[in-house]
């Protein structure tokens, strides 16, 4: 999967990036990250990205024209690319809130081009005519969007077949099955008097199973009661 990241901050998603499993993705060709300034499309020499709101108010808005330069030219070099398509993504605190359904359908994308909104947002105008889809990781507001960038390539990335270690690791993950991972255990089986439970010990993995089905149920119905359909 090739992703392209175009910020203001590249130094914000280059170095998380860089770091761990997203590091290896990219050491492996699982992944080939590519990170842009957007001032880098800007026509003007000062590299002016953003302007004041039409209709007042406080605050400045990121121009179109240099997010249309950027995005169609990034598009343009895939296009020729058989079978490679390119999906448009915003990241935004106004777009639809981001979660594991989603990351696993984009993990399926050959090319992703993430754009990080920055200052008051966006001229409306990038979301009507140039973006497939705003998200958002979350409701609150960060300071930009390259944050937030970072979070939706880790958690698409590892996704990705041969990306991590052991496969049944990403099938075992917390929202997976729209419910949050069983409790987790390991030596020493007894700390400060603390013991591990005793059917984690006991080899039957049909019951260690049933075990941890109902403490995953336990910890969604406690934590994240808004996840249970039933």
């Amino acid at each position: 999967m090739r992703i392209d990241i175009i910020t203001l901050f590249p130094e914000i998603c280059r170095a998380p990036l860089n770091e761990s499993m997203m590091k290896r993705a990219q050491e492996s060709g699982a992944l080939d990250l590519h990170i842009h300034n957007l001032r880098a499309w800007t026509s003007d020499k000062h590299h002016v990205v953003d302007d004041a709101p039409f209709g007042g108010g406080q605050g400045m808005v990121m121009k179109p024209e240099p997010i249309f330069a950027a995005v169609e030219d990034l598009r343009n070099q895939r296009s020729n690319i058989k079978h490679q398509t390119s999906k448009v993504i915003l990241m935004s605190p106004t777009g639809r809130r981001f979660d594991q359904r989603m990351a696993e359908q984009l993990s399926h994308e050959s090319n992703l081009i993430v754009v990080c909104g920055h200052y008051e947002g966006v001229d409306h105008r990038v979301v009507d005519h140039l973006i497939d889809e705003e998200i958002s990781i979350g409701d609150y507001v960060l300071t930009n969007g390259g944050i937030a960038a970072v979070i939706l390539v880790d958690a698409v990335v590892r996704l990705i077949p041969g990306v991590l270690g052991d496969e049944q690791s990403a099938h075992d993950d917390s929202f997976r099955e729209g419910l949050l991972e069983a409790p987790q255990y390991t030596r020493p089986a007894e700390f400060r008097g603390w013991k591990v439970p005793e059917i984690l010990l006991s080899g039957n993995h049909g019951e260690i199973a049933k075990w941890r089905e109902e403490q995953a149920r336990k910890r969604t119905r406690e934590n994240r009661p808004d996840l249970l359909r039933d």
